[in-house]
């Protein structure tokens, strides 16, 4: 049976993601997903796990020669961030991806692609079907929940796994082995609106165009957060010409930096001409500052009706600007012990004013637990200073550099062979489930990596397809020399 994928195959890799893109995945919606492992396990004859999380572990015995072995870990996750573009009719709960070429890169059609963290899926499945590959024992740990807090591997009972050694494929870098990681934590705050009934001219303003991504490995990017964006466009137009607001939202996801922006404004009939005037000339100011960095930035108004609306009292609308002025966001602190990393960073990635309240929602990350509560303090203060409310959840720890791990040695040793060339060694600021794994198997000895991915959380999302095959090609020697 052809497939999409099948010109760049090797080893049923590919076919095994494809199908992963046919079954609606989301992050809260992986049942399906969950399942269909659980299937392919029994028609594969090897014991497997399903938990009450839906978390899937599957066993394979170690080829003949390597039952003395250390026994192997290959870990990944199951869920994948649900972004679209704003004119994507895609519907995440029921839709299969449509999938396209550009070069040689994988991506979807107005959506993310699910390369984070599909992959390694695929590769599980991969090895498992394997007849092959001569490899150690292997515990292949599919969790679920990864992408809104890690909730599957914090669930996951690991008391009977005996694996040595441990390779997380959830990175985007071929040729980059990761060491370390952050830790993090979800902020939600409230802030109480009033309303107030106004004439006036409604104006839809749409600020769409950025580039978004990961929070946290595209944190250092200078991607622009287009509710901070949005919140400036207010500010500034407000000191030339009064309005109300009466409605604004952004971004879809925590975890990734907001691409667009929508808010809705009353203006009163005589200050139309002059509203729509101020926020053309702001558009071109911001076009030219940021003409290097988002050359799609775009910010379009359309007139609505001239009509009563309940809009924001005043002194609701200051409070909520003084806010999203002032609340930090993006990088806060780099790293003094590795040069160019991130240590700490916040983003806010969903934004909405509802009725009767405003709510944020961020992701904090860093690599020093006590500078990442000094951020949550700081949010907290600054919303409790205003009358709003705060709390926390989603937690999980920092995943610490191991100065002595075999697991690494024998990483640089096959790939310097393979490659002509030593791998670069690195931490990364993004969150990753090994921090939650190494609490449960502290003795475990772990590395991450992954094939050549980019612009992951964002409709932008590619995954170069021969580095993948590389890379599950290099995994095969990996386990092989493991004996």
């Amino acid at each position: 049976m052809s497939y999409f994928l099948e010109s760049y195959d090797y080893k049923k890799v590919l076919y095994y993601f494809e199908q992963l893109t046919k079954i609606p995945h989301g992050s809260g919606n992986v049942k399906a997903i969950s399942d269909y492992l659980v299937e392919f396990a029994k028609e594969q004859g090897v014991k497997y796990v399903q938990d009450e999380a839906l978390n899937v572990v599957m066993f394979k015995e170690a080829s003949p020669g390597y039952e003395n072995a250390p026994v192997v870990m290959i870990q990944g996750h199951m869920d994948m961030v649900c972004e679209k573009n704003a004119d994507s009719n895609h519907n995440f709960e029921t839709d299969a991806l449509e999938l396209r070429m550009v070069g040689d890169d994988l991506m979807a059609n107005g959506t993310t692609l699910g390369g984070d963290d599909g992959v390694a899926v695929a590769y599980a499945m991969a090895l498992i079907a394997d007849k092959e590959t001569k490899h150690p024992a292997l515990e292949l740990v599919i969790t679920t929940e990864e992408e809104t807090g890690m909730d599957g591997a914090k669930a996951l009972d690991m008391s009977e796994l005996k694996a040595s050694y441990m390779i997380n494929v959830d990175s985007e870098d071929e040729g980059v082995v990761l060491c370390s990681c952050a830790g993090g934590m979800r902020q939600t705050c409230t802030l109480p609106l009033g309303r107030i009934p106004a004439d006036g001219v409604a104006y839809d303003i749409a600020l769409t165009g950025l580039y978004g991504g990961h929070s946290g490995a595209e944190i250092d990017k200078n991607r622009v957060n287009s509710v901070y964006a949005m919140t400036r466009l207010l500010f500034e137009a407000r000191e030339q010409v009064e309005f109300s607001l009466l409605d604004f939202h952004g971004g879809l996801k925590d975890n990734a930096i907001p691409r667009e922006a929508f808010a809705t404004v009353v203006v009163e009939d005589d200050d139309t001409a002059l509203f729509v005037k101020t926020v053309d000339e702001l558009t071109n100011k911001y076009k030219n500052e940021l003409a290097s960095i988002e050359p799609g930035f775009t910010v379009e108004v359309k007139a609505g009706e001239a009509s009563a609306y309940n809009v924001l009292d005043p002194v609701s609308f200051e409070k909520l600007l003084f806010f999203l002025m002032q609340a930090p966001n993006g990088i806060q602190r780099m790293s003094g012990d590795i040069a160019g990393l991130v240590e700490s960073s916040l983003n806010l990635g969903i934004f909405e004013v509802k009725e009767e309240e405003a709510e944020f929602n961020f992701a904090l990350r860093s690599s020093s637990k006590t500078y990442k509560y000094f951020m949550r303090d700081k949010v907290e203060y600054l919303i409790s200073f205003l009358g709003g409310e705060s709390s926390t959840h989603s937690e999980y720890p920092a995943w610490e550099y191991r100065r002595d791990s075999k697991l690494r040695e024998i990483f640089k040793e096959v790939f310097t062979e393979l490659y002509q060339k030593e791998p670069k060694m690195e931490a990364i600021h993004a969150g990753l489930e090994c921090g939650l794994v190494a609490e449960k198997m502290p003795d475990l000895d772990m590395i991450s990596i992954g094939p050549n991915m980019r612009d992951i959380h964002t409709p932008m999302e590619a995954l170069n397809l021969p580095s993948t095959i590389r890379m599950y090609k290099f995994l095969e020697k990996l386990l092989e020399r493991i004996k």
